[in-house]
């Protein structure tokens, strides 16, 4: 469960609240059931399509013979964000789309369902027992700075913590968990679990400072003075507004916070039509809960063609058997008001002449986020996205012992990337200082 300092900032008249699991939790019987169906695969394509690199086949045995325990420690060496990220994971596109039932037009293993099982059985009886999962290393004698309190720096510090590391979270914001807590799609998973699981990530040993603003309250350059390394996992900053402002007007990742988090927020009364400006995840995201809220006529629309979009096809499926509509070939050129009332959004035709102007009272955009990191002033080398520049192997950026992941290196990628970012930061660091102990060693 969250913490009572967390669950004193979310009340329970959340918009949020209103959302249905759309992949509810497997019973044990439906999830032996669906274990006894794996076909336990040498060299597992679902394995190679895991960011994380789980050993699916392994923890799916595991469940089959009723060690429970045994699988959520499978699952939680390799990412220990399983249990969010079997809520949230598209794994239509990852392990799943990956199963070799596939091949067979069968219906393939529900993977993601399977891992939520997991590590949510073992998570409970690991509270109820009082017997721990992990027990963490005694102290090496080495401190890391972690900033942002998102998917990739909780990943890194719960390995780091188990490997005696002492890691400190500096989080910007009151509520940590980054977009698990503030932008998932709630029929995916709520505010509440992602706060469960960052209590459960911090009971291993790392400590959480909430309400710091690296760049303002403390020095980037203090830090690395402080700690043997510093991790960067700030994500990404505002949305882009393509210049749409005014009344009835929202960034789709401040919509979708405010669904998930604010006590007693409603969408204005009333409303009954929606435009989503954008063609990616989030997009489609707030685009289904606008429909699942009641709104009735919600139109996603995209400057392109259906094809060139970034969303995934089964979002979108998703999303049109909620009532959403997409209209392609339209660049957004104005939001319209009439008496201070937003009625409209104005478009212009994607090689036509043409101005459409298509009805809404409510208007979201989703039109991608600036990259965060520039308020750190940490002097990273960046691309020319703005996202970090890192070595893939080890996510070491061009500053010596300052290591980065998740969104502020992707652009924008799942949890389980920002997960796997985590870990192979936390193996690298580790790697670096055993092998420093062991050249001390030798030199006497």
């Amino acid at each position: 469960m969250p913490t009572e300092q967390d669950t004193s900032r979310l009340k329970s008249n959340r918009l949020e609240r209103h959302f249905e699991d759309s992949k509810p939790p497997y019973s044990a019987g439906e999830a032996l059931i669906e274990a006894d169906r794996c076909l336990y695969c040498h060299d597992a394509p679902c394995v190679r399509h895991c960011p994380t690199t789980i050993d699916i086949p392994k923890f799916i045995a595991q469940i089959a013979s009723g060690n429970t325990r045994g699988a959520a420690t499978t699952i939680f060496r390799q990412n220990m964000l399983g249990a969010s990220c079997a809520r949230v994971c598209p794994v239509e596109e990852m392990c799943v789309g990956a199963c070799v039932y596939e091949q067979f037009n069968g219906q393939p293993i529900a993977i993601g369902r399977l891992q939520r099982y997991a590590t949510d059985t073992a998570c409970a009886d690991e509270r109820s027992s009082g017997r721990p999962l992990f027990t963490p290393a005694p102290p090496i004698g080495r401190r890391v700075a972690l900033i942002g309190a998102g998917p990739a720096s909780l990943a890194c510090a719960a390995h780091l913590a188990l490997a005696g590391v002492e890691a400190d979270i500096y989080e910007r914001e009151e509520l940590p968990g980054g977009l698990n807590t503030t932008g998932v799609a709630p029929y995916k998973m709520q505010a509440e679990s992602s706060l469960a699981e960052v209590e459960w990530l911090l009971s291993h040993g790392a400590r959480l400072r909430a309400g710091v603003r690296v760049g303002e309250d403390i020095a980037f350059a203090s830090l690395l003075e402080e700690y043997d390394a510093l991790f960067i996992g700030v994500g990404l900053g505002r949305g882009r507004t393509l210049n749409l402002e005014g009344p009835g007007v929202w960034g789709a990742t401040e919509l979708i916070r405010a669904i998930k988090t604010e006590e007693g927020f409603a969408l204005p009364a009333g409303a009954s039509r929606a435009v989503v400006i954008g063609g990616g995840n989030t997009a489609i995201d707030i685009a289904r809960e606008l429909a699942l809220l009641g709104v009735t006529e919600v139109t996603l629309a995209y400057r392109r063609r259906e094809a060139a979009m970034s969303a995934y096809a089964h979002e979108l499926a998703a999303a049109r058997r909620c009532g959403v509509r997409l209209r392609e070939n339209l660049r957004p050129l104005a939001a319209v008001h009439r008496g201070g009332a937003l009625c409209g959004a104005r478009f212009q035709e994607v090689g036509g002449n043409d101005v459409v102007e298509l009805a809404c009272d409510l208007l979201a955009v989703a039109a991608g986020q600036t990259t965060g990191v520039q308020a750190l002033g940490a002097g990273v080398r960046c691309n020319a996205d703005g996202t970090v520049w890192v070595v893939p192997g080890t996510r070491r950026t061009s500053l010596n012992r300052v290591f980065a992941g998740g969104d502020c290196i992707n652009g924008g990628r799942e949890v389980v990337d920002a997960a796997a970012d985590g870990r192979i930061a936390a193996q690298d660091m580790l790697a670096a200082w055993r092998s420093e102990a062991a050249r001390r060693k030798r030199n006497g």
